[in-house]
């Protein structure tokens, strides 16, 4: 991809699934990445994985004072940033009435207003230095409703308002976008479906499978190349066919 190489990355979630191919995507690149996760464990591995990783900071995107922390790391390491990957989340299979209230806060303080704490802290660092691209995750599920998952479905319907919103007012210095992926096979994906719920779900998939994590990261590069330079505010689908295969009365 145009326009690369060289340019400072931060990954949030990016030492498992999606993230860590997204991360190994942009050091094939050319790029500087930086990865911000959770998990300890996870981050030992992905250093190992990629030893080229500029840092690996631990914290909670739910917390706005680790996230604040997190870009100080960042600073002191790459000093700026151009890409923000906007990629941490969690998911908890359950019906709408069974949901506790802590159930609840804790999806939507991940996935909805973790974007928000490193996307602003992205965009103050990107509007600064006269440049950067953000690019937030959202979901097939912000765009209809899935059984089982109220508090998910709504914090990624969230994600793509958001994404707009931010598009208009950082305009035209930074570019935000949202990715919206279908099912994807990733350990989150695994621990909450059976191979038998997996095999139908896939039947339900004009493509007939599910996606896998380094197609998403090239989709990441592409929408945070030069080539993607005119895109912004829009929400990207990448599912298989799957919504269409629904409106069509596929399912």
């Amino acid at each position: 991809m145009r326009g690369l190489k060289d340019k400072r990355v931060m990954i949030t979630g990016g030492a498992q699934g999606i993230g860590a191919a997204t991360a190994e995507r942009f050091l094939e690149e050319g790029a500087r990445v930086a990865i911000l996760d959770i998990d300890p464990i996870a981050c030992q591995w992905i250093r190992s994985r990629l030893p080229n990783l500029e840092t690996a900071v631990l914290a909670d995107v739910a917390n706005p004072e680790a996230v604040d922390e997190a870009f100080r790391t960042l600073d002191e390491s790459v000093a700026g940033l151009d890409i923000l990957i906007n990629n941490a989340g969690i998911s908890v299979q359950q019906p709408f009435l069974d949901i506790t209230a802590e159930q609840w806060k804790r999806v939507v303080d991940v996935d909805l207003n973790g974007v928000f704490y490193v996307a602003q802290a992205a965009a103050r660092r990107m509007l600064d230095q006269g440049g950067g691209v953000i690019i937030n995750m959202g979901s097939t599920n912000a765009l209809r409703g899935y059984p089982w998952y109220a508090d998910y479905n709504a914090a990624k319907a969230g994600v793509i308002s958001l994404t707009q919103t931010m598009a208009l007012e950082l305009a035209p210095t930074v570019r935000v976008v949202a990715v919206c992926p279908g099912y994807v096979m990733t350990p989150m994906q695994e621990a909450e479906y059976t191979p038998e719920m997996m095999q139908k779900l896939e039947q339900d998939i004009p493509l007939g499978r599910q996606a896998n994590p380094e197609e998403i990261a090239g989709l990441f590069a592409f929408l945070a190349s030069d080539d993607a330079a005119f895109i912004t505010g829009s929400q990207i689908v990448i599912d298989g066919g799957e919504i269409i295969g629904t409106i069509a009365g596929k399912k």
